[in-house]
């Protein structure tokens, strides 16, 4: 079951063109555009300050406990790295999927709000900034947040940077207070750029449209994205190979997840 996203509580002929393309996605989470309430997280203020990691991952300790008997710091932080990194990689792949647009990705301009009822994670993720990227046959081109592209490949570039950059700050900052290094974060971030495309195709009914997506943005290995990607036509349908790791395998009586790779062969 998907929900509408919600958007500021205004006239919808009065929204700007990217509050207009987010009031028309359809997600498993909150997608908005804008937010004032408290209990929503600036990234970059997370960023800033990478002991606030450590207060949620306590929180998904206890979680976990509750849930499997115990926890582990391994899976507490692969949990939250694959969460953070699938923010900017879900509202990029939506809006590039369903309108063509690359919003901002820069950290101060996205928010997220975590699930506080059992599980902790992200429930909700909020646009701060209207400005886009876009085709010359949009038709908001014309707009003042408006930065028009030569022609999809360039788009697609711009997106990867967007969220190259994003990725930067967060491997800098989670990468204090984990022992994960730099090739394992930006593992993590290669396979949510690749899943951002993809489930967005399957949330629109589109997943090859999705595949396609992700063919586009990784289209062969780029620095600093540790592969192209890995989806693959199965006798089960689209599949892919993860670069990263989760461990949620190390958890008690826990299955591993679809394509882990440190189980699957």
């Amino acid at each position: 079951m998907t929900v509408p996203a919600r958007v500021s509580q205004q006239n919808p002929r009065a929204l700007t063109p990217l509050a207009q393309s987010i009031a028309r996605l359809a997600s498993n989470s909150e997608i908005r555009f804008g937010t004032q309430s408290p209990d929503w997280t600036i990234c970059s203020d997370l960023l800033a300050s990478p002991s606030r990691f450590d207060l949620w991952r306590k929180d998904l300790s206890e979680w976990m406990v509750e849930n499997y008997g115990e926890s582990d710091d391994r899976a507490t932080a692969g949990y939250i790295m694959g969460w953070y990194l699938h923010i900017p990689g879900t509202i990029a792949g939506l809006l590039f999927h369903t309108a063509r647009r690359v919003p901002s990705l820069r950290p101060s301009d996205i928010a997220f709000r975590v699930n506080t009822e059992g599980r902790p994670h992200p429930d909700g993720i909020a646009v701060l900034c209207d400005e886009f990227a876009c085709l010359p046959d949009d038709p908001a081109s014309n707009h003042p947040a408006a930065t028009v592209v030569a022609n999809e490949a360039a788009l697609t570039a711009l997106l990867r940077a967007r969220y190259a950059a994003h990725a930067a700050q967060f491997v800098a900052s989670f990468g204090q207070v984990v022992r994960f290094g730099r090739r394992t974060l930006w593992a993590a971030a290669t396979d949510m750029l690749e899943y951002g495309a993809w489930a967005a195709g399957r949330a629109c009914g589109d997943e090859n449209g999705g595949v396609t997506d992700a063919a586009l943005i990784l289209p062969e290995k780029l620095a600093p994205f540790v592969s192209a990607t890995t989806l693959h036509l199965s006798d089960e349908g689209w599949k892919r190979k993860r670069n990263s790791c989760c461990f949620h395998y190390v958890l008690p009586d826990a299955e591993p997840c679809t394509a882990c790779p440190r189980t699957c062969s």
